[in-house]
């Protein structure tokens, strides 16, 4: 149940005076559905429209405020011509202009001889002054509304800054002055203003130090959203960290088995990390693991480690992959080393016949099978275990935070341990926001063997140049990965793109060239994949990121079609399509001239290093953490007032003040912890109230 007091806060933007349905679209599209989702929406910039001057003496390319009286119309001739009005003072005469401006709603916004205050940036046309479309055209005697100072806010095609400010102000004016819900001393400590002071104050900006974000008000809220985001975590972490999971210890026997069969050296991360999930699972707590590790770190042997272990105690483990592409992968690596320990391992996808469906369904229930292979497919209602005691998921950023952690209870006594993988390095920073309380092991080191990657960039004009490259790359038998960028509004345009090139180099290289984009089937995709894997294709062009991954080790050569266009994780993660081999392999950067200041960095630092995590802390410090990993939808949370690559230390303390909450029981039985359950309301975040104890 929402609290009284956020009724109003709580309403649809569009039961708001003035906004009817296409504003209504334009707005959440914008901002969010209630009125509370304007409050987050923080200006960027302010108009300052205190020069007043007369207009003989108004300058060029400023914003004024001027006092002047209506002299004539000049409606539009013909449609696509100005509709002008000239309004004079005793100095001189200026045009206002629209351009599509509606002549009744202008005679009636300007009527003849009306003296108005106008302002506008001023321009000049055949020498005459000018403002066009001016901002705001007020009476003389409501000219003290007009504000000295304006903030300016983000806008979409079809808003204006005006009617973004006003809605803006009607939901700061129904802002109730909350009871505190920050701890007394911290706050006293902080020099912080209330919420709704707070509130005010960043959208009334008066100068340029109250938009930087170290602004009091702004490092308030910054905390408050931070703070409800450690909370809900932090309440979801606990409600999943069963008080009795399952103790598996080592099978000594088993283990040797396994080791004795892995045909390389692990290396000393994965040693550590095997041993930390062991112990792990021999607790009879629940084990949810995070297990990071760069491209090709070698991930899925200490899973594998994991695996035999629950096995050696007659539990199943699960194994869930984004693709059938990558499960199918996974199954390809794993099943010698399983046979040759006789440990049964199947697969199931949406491919699998059947009868074999059947038949894999019926083995798994009566806990024949010690180990499933799959997609999320795994988890449907059909999908019956007989003792699940691991589930381990792969690429966890396809997956949301609760999805992850509800893939819990499946037909099992106690709930199974989770081990989430994850091929993209997540900074320190995120991984407190995403994941709370939840442990994490890390894979530092490169497996034996493998070489560093070569990262050249060169200029679009080198396009030719580089397709020719390619011929003495196929003739020694290796492949090669041509990525052109895909942003989804203008997906058309990337797509005839990438055909183009596709067509290019079928010109050069015939048969040997295949392509992948988002617009082809699953099995077109995995059939093409499949064709590059071990068929004759060469050269694989594809518009969408080429699935987190893939390993076809005669990859050696990766071109990326401009690089300026990506976020550098995402240009870390296409650069580990290839290495993955003893051969050498080489990464091409062609870059659209000039670059930018963050575009220059990026391939610089990509040039500099391979280590992810490294990579992902630049990444963050350089666009934020709305876009890291590529898109909003990545599963990790998005702020709207809280500045990751800045606000680190404030993140470190509201986790601790959320775990000393969550620990004493503050939320149930005290008077801040009713105003911290209005606080998760705000950020909407009040679903973890559910995982609160009853009483």
């Amino acid at each position: 149940m929402r609290p009284k007091i956020l009724e109003q806060l709580f309403k649809p933007i569009e039961t708001t005076r003035g906004i009817g349905p296409r504003l209504k679209i334009r707005l959440k599209y914008l901002i969010g559905e209630n009125l509370v989702d304007l409050l987050w929406h923080l200006p960027n910039n302010i108009i300052d429209r205190s020069y007043n001057p007369t207009i003989s003496k108004a300058e060029k390319d400023r914003i004024v405020t001027i006092k002047a009286t209506v002299l004539k119309h000049f409606p539009s001739k013909r449609r696509g011509l100005p509709y002008k009005v000239t309004v004079i003072d005793e100095t001189g005469e200026i045009d206002l202009v629209w351009f599509n401006g509606r002549k009744q709603y202008l005679q009636d916004l300007l009527p003849i001889g009306e003296t108005l205050v106008v302002s506008g940036k001023l321009e000049f046309y055949k020498k005459k002054k000018q403002i066009i479309h001016p901002q705001h055209i007020v009476s003389d005697e409501k000219s003290h509304n007009l504000p000295n100072i304006e903030a300016v806010y983000g806008l979409t095609q079809g808003l204006t800054n005006k009617v973004i400010s006003n809605h803006i102000k009607r939901a700061v004016d129904i802002v109730p002055d909350f009871s505190e819900w920050q701890d007394k001393e911290f706050f006293k400590k902080m020099n912080w203003p209330s919420f709704l002071e707070s509130i005010k104050t960043v959208h009334n900006p008066k100068h340029e130090d109250d938009l930087d974000h170290k602004n009091t008000s702004k490092q308030r809220l910054a905390y408050d959203e931070l703070l409800a985001n450690q909370l809900s975590l932090g309440l979801l972490a606990k409600n999943f960290e069963a008080p009795t999971g399952q103790s598996m210890s080592k099978n000594i026997k088993l283990m040797d088995s396994l080791y004795k069969n892995i045909p390389f050296e692990l290396t000393n991360s994965q040693k550590v990390a095997i041993e930390e999930i062991s112990q792990d699972l021999e607790k009879p707590s629940r084990m949810i693991r995070l297990l990071q590790g760069d491209v090709g770190s070698g991930k899925t042997i200490v899973a594998l480690a994991a695996i035999f272990q629950v096995s050696g105690n007659n539990k199943q483990s699960a194994m869930m992959a984004p693709t059938e592409l990558l499960a199918r992968q996974h199954y390809e690596s794993l099943k010698d080393l399983c046979f040759k320990s006789n440990i049964n391992i199947e697969i199931l996808t949406g491919k699998t016949k059947r009868l074999e469906r059947e038949r894999i369904l019926d083995d798994l229930k009566n806990g024949k099978i010690s180990i499933i292979l799959g997609t999320h497919a795994l988890f449907q209602e059909k999908v019956l275990f007989n003792n699940l005691g691991l589930v381990i998921i792969d690429e966890q950023h396809r997956f949301g935070v609760h999805q992850r952690l509800s893939l819990t209870s499946k037909n099992s006594l106690d709930p199974p341990d989770i081990v989430i993988m994850s091929a993209t390095p997540i900074p320190r920073t995120l991984e407190l926001t995403a994941y709370g309380s939840m442990q994490v092991s890390r894979l530092l080191d490169k497996p034996m063997g493998r070489k560093p990657i070569k990262t050249i960039a060169k200029p679009l004009s080198k396009v030719n140049e580089a397709m020719l490259s390619l011929e003495r790359l196929i003739n020694k038998g290796e492949k090669a990965y041509w990525v052109c960028p895909l942003i989804e509004e203008s997906e058309k345009i990337d797509l005839a793109a990438a055909v183009d090139r596709y067509n290019s180099l079928k010109i050069i290289y015939k048969d040997r060239v295949a392509l992948v984009h988002g617009k082809m089937s699953v099995e077109e995709r995995e059939e093409t994949m499949k064709d590059f894997k071990y068929g004759n294709k060469s050269i694989l062009v594809a518009t969408t990121v080429i699935e987190v991954g893939i390993d076809v080790p005669d990859a050696t050569f990766i071109i990326i079609e401009h690089s300026e266009r990506f976020g550098l994780s995402q240009l870390h993660q296409l650069r580990g399509r290839v290495g993955r081999s003893d051969k050498p392999s080489s990464c091409l950067l062609l870059y659209k001239s000039p670059l930018g200041e963050n575009a220059k960095k990026r391939i610089e630092t990509l040039r500099k290093t391979d280590d992810g995590f490294v990579i992902a802390e630049e990444d963050l410090m350089l666009r934020g953490a709305g876009e890291v990993l590529g898109t909003r939808q990545s599963g990790l949370p998005y702020f709207k007032i809280a500045n990751l690559s800045t606000d680190r230390e404030l993140l470190e303390v509201a986790r601790n003040d959320a775990n000393y909450i969550i620990e004493s029981n503050i939320l149930n039985k005290t008077d801040r912890g009713e105003n911290l359950k209005i606080l998760l309301h705000l950020f909407n975040k009040e679903d973890a109230l559910k995982y609160l104890d009853a009483g």
